[in-house]
């Protein structure tokens, strides 16, 4: 292990030599020995391999930027709840400062992912993927479940929606704070997502993310 890791793992931890800590690649997990540690490098031996859970379900969130403090903490909590692909959404009512410093905030993001993923002992990191407009982000899933989260008065019920479902892939769309607009609720619905709505009570767009994800979660996990 070389880089911030092996500084954080060494200097920080004040990791030594003969610890043992859970190794991943992104596919498989070696329970992993420390033979040396270094000013910038630390070095294991393979114990053995670790039975690494692999999930089935495959969830993509569409989430529409919305201020960074809780965005951030939305993508750490998605991360937890399983998520396998995060596309940040240039929504007509997310606020032009923010899309605009978006992309410098990417390595950020990454590096929350990553620590999310690390805490919650995930194998596999979350796919973070570049700002994108909701018309090329809806236009892009053209299968599984597809929902887009609604406060439409006649949206059914995300459980609704969800009962007797089976499905390995879903796509789940949140929108900003104000809402979606008409044209984006026509673009969503030509692409096929489906209205669903989390009750009468409006959340806020983290809290959306985290009650929907479990949702999924609940109706679709096996």
């Amino acid at each position: 292990m070389e880089g911030e890791a092996a500084h954080h793992l060494g200097r920080v931890l004040r990791a030594q030599p003969g610890q043992l800590y859970e190794l991943s690649d992104g596919s498989r997990v070696w329970l992993g020995r420390i033979e040396s540690v270094s000013r910038d490098a630390v070095e294991f031996a393979l114990v053995e391999e670790v039975p690494a859970y692999q999930q089935l379900l495959q969830t993509t969130l569409l989430l529409s930027v919305v201020k960074f403090d809780s965005f951030e903490w939305a993508l750490e909590k998605a991360t937890e709840l399983g998520v396998n692909r995060i596309v940040p959404l240039a929504a007509a009512r997310s606020e032009k400062a923010l899309l605009a410093a978006a992309a410098k905030r990417a390595e950020r993001w990454k590096k929350l992912l990553l620590e999310a993923s690390q805490q919650s002992r995930r194998v596999q990191l979350p796919v973070l993927e570049s700002l994108a407009s909701p018309d090329a982000a809806f236009a892009a899933y053209n299968e599984g479940l597809r929902v887009f989260l609604s406060e439409a008065s006649d949206a059914k019920s995300l459980r609704e929606v969800l009962r007797n479902r089976q499905s390995k892939a879903a796509v789940l769309a949140i929108g900003p704070e104000g809402g979606w607009t008409d044209a984006e609720f026509a673009t969503a619905r030509a692409a096929h997502f489906q209205d669903a709505s989390l009750g009468k009570l409006i959340l806020r767009t983290e809290t959306a993310v985290v009650a929907s994800l479990a949702a999924l979660n609940f109706a679709l996990f096996e």
